[in-house]
């Protein structure tokens, strides 16, 4: 590979890092420049595209499969790649972000892999950026360790051969990064995680026996997958690696994606390593797309809509039938309980269902599931050893008895609950607690016992909107309003203030957060994603 000419990018209104330079080298960011250049445009005609599906599914309230794409389907004869060793097992995975104490604990978790999250568990601050890709670097050459200044206790990482597989997730297309620009234009956040741990890593994870392996999350359709296979192909032919060495999980996140998982494999099939299938973005996808249908698509409360649910059982199996066909994996969704150090009743009746949840998974043919916490691993370990045994993976089981119809995806008003005003007071507790953290630069959050990302608040913030719009009227008597919700906020934020105190309270940024959950939850004009105005007030 031929010196680079100095970089277009520039780095913009971003404070000095320790270590940057180790990250943001001239050929690295001459990398980036190149992906940005050549994928950009791409990129902003398939959001575009987005907007005109969107209106489409306004316009006729329904979806179905492409007959457009109908021979991929019908043709059994292609496969994807089979999968490294690295990726063979994936019984257990745990999430989160690429702080540094996190980065040791989750290799050491005694997880097949870790999805190393510079998506919805990062909030994206210029330092969360450039330092999560610092502490990957430390970690594949061991030279991390960590030692929490509150506790004195020290984290280094264990043998080699003890660690997880890291699973690396960009940002979705959608956000932009605006501390890097191209001829003072943004480029795209996915193309700035994607382009610098590329970079740095492939062939430092190749030597190490294993590979560049990607989440893609927020997919919205195969044309989307075509693009990021597009990425690959022109990245390893950059650095001089062989083709089909990177290996990519889309995440099954989204109603429109449910209905085009085969023709995504497809336009992967080189790079595919399989599906992994994400509950609060995916309700909150249907929310979006069938936000006009009328009361069959209003949504009861988020902790109602099971995994068990009718239309959350049909595109589950759907997407084991699926990736099993074609040799992919099936990963399952995530156990987002934190264990409680101060009530041992609690801990017994949440590790009671998460061994429910997994187990079900295993007996439905998942291949493996996502964990929040370390002390998840061994039950959902327990529940997929159970059904894999020594075996790795169980795509021999091609679930033929699976039969999905295309309204069977959308079957909201198959649920027997309906919203309730507890649902609505949670929504806002738990949409108000999360953005207020997100908006100090924390993207995984512990409220109530569960660990929260960026989907629950979007989840949360698209309930609020959907009740009111569709003038839902509560158990006992209340109709969803904005003054109802501008009322339920009011009183969790002084709640708030009385449980944390008003010195904690004036340091954080609660009224902030309180702020815009109302404007993305009563606006009119429903915004897209709540991390495009949340990202406008991110400092950092």
């Amino acid at each position: 590979m031929s010196a680079p000419a100095p970089s277009p990018l520039a780095v913009v209104d971003a404070e000095p890092l320790p270590r940057q330079e180790e990250v943001l080298t001239e050929a690295a960011l001459a990398f980036v420049a190149e992906l940005h250049r050549r994928f950009t445009p791409r990129r902003d005609e398939l959001l575009a595209r987005r907007a005109e599906r969107r209106a489409e599914i306004a316009r006729t309230s329904t979806l179905d499969f492409l007959p457009e794409t109908a021979a991929i389907r019908a043709d059994d004869s292609w496969k994807v790649a089979p999968a490294p060793a690295a990726l063979n097992d994936r019984r257990v995975e745990i999430t989160g972000p690429t702080d540094r104490k996190m980065t040791i604990n989750a290799l050491n978790s005694g997880a097949k892999v870790w999805l190393a999250d510079f998506e919805d568990a990062s909030a994206p601050t210029w330092e969360n950026v450039v330092l999560g890709q610092v502490n990957l670097i430390d970690a594949y050459t061991r030279k991390i360790d960590f030692t929490d200044p509150r506790s004195g206790k020290s984290y280094a990482l264990k043998p080699a051969d003890q660690l997880a597989s890291v699973v690396m997730r960009p940002r979705g297309w959608h956000l932009e990064e605006r501390h890097l620009t191209f001829d003072g234009r943004p480029v795209p956040g996915a193309l700035v995680d994607f382009g610098l741990y590329f970079f740095h890593n492939a062939q430092r994870l190749i030597d190490l026996g294993k590979g560049p392996y990607f989440y893609l999350p927020k997919t919205e359709s195969h044309l989307e997958a075509r693009l990021w296979n597009d990425i690959f192909v022109f990245a390893q032919d950059y650095v001089g690696i062989p083709q089909g060495t990177v290996r990519a999980t889309v995440l099954i996140e989204t109603i429109t994606a449910a209905y085009e998982m085969e023709e995504i494999l497809y336009e992967l099939r080189d790079h595919a390593a399989g599906l992994n299938a994400g509950r609060w973005d995916y309700l909150f996808s249907i929310v979006k797309n069938f936000r006009d249908g009328g009361a069959k698509f209003v949504l009861p409360d988020r902790n109602a809509v099971t995994m068990t649910a009718p239309f959350m059982r049909a595109y589950t199996e759907l997407l084991v039938r699926t990736c099993h066909k074609r040799g992919a994996h099936a990963i399952g969704g995530m156990a987002a309980f934190i264990p409680s150090r101060k009530d041992a009743d609690v801990n017994k009746v949440a590790f009671e269902k998460v061994k429910a949840d997994k187990d079900r998974e295993a007996g439905d043919g998942f291949d493996g599931s996502w964990v929040a916490h370390p002390d998840l691993v061994p039950i959902a370990m327990a529940s997929f050893d159970a059904v894999l045994g020594e075996k790795p993976n169980q795509k021999d089981r091609l679930r033929e008895d699976v039969s999905v119809a295309p309204g069977d995806l959308i079957a909201i008003d198959s649920l027997d609950a309906k919203p309730t005003y507890d649902g609505l007071r949670n929504a806002v507790q738990v949409g108000t607690r999360y953005i207020e953290a997100w908006l100090r630069g924390l993207g995984a959050v512990a409220i109530f016992n569960l660990m929260e990302d960026a989907a629950t608040a979007e989840i949360s913030r698209s309930q609020i909107w959907q009740w009111i719009n569709a003038g839902v009227v509560f158990e006992n008597g209340e109709k969803a309003t904005p003054e109802l919700a501008r009322k339920v906020a009011a009183e969790e934020l002084a709640a708030i203030r009385a449980e944390i105190g008003d010195e904690a309270f004036t340091a954080g940024k609660w009224q902030q957060a309180h702020d815009l959950l109302l404007h993305v939850s009563l606006d009119a004009d429903y915004a897209d994603f709540l991390t495009l105005p949340a990202y406008e007030q991110l400092v950092g």
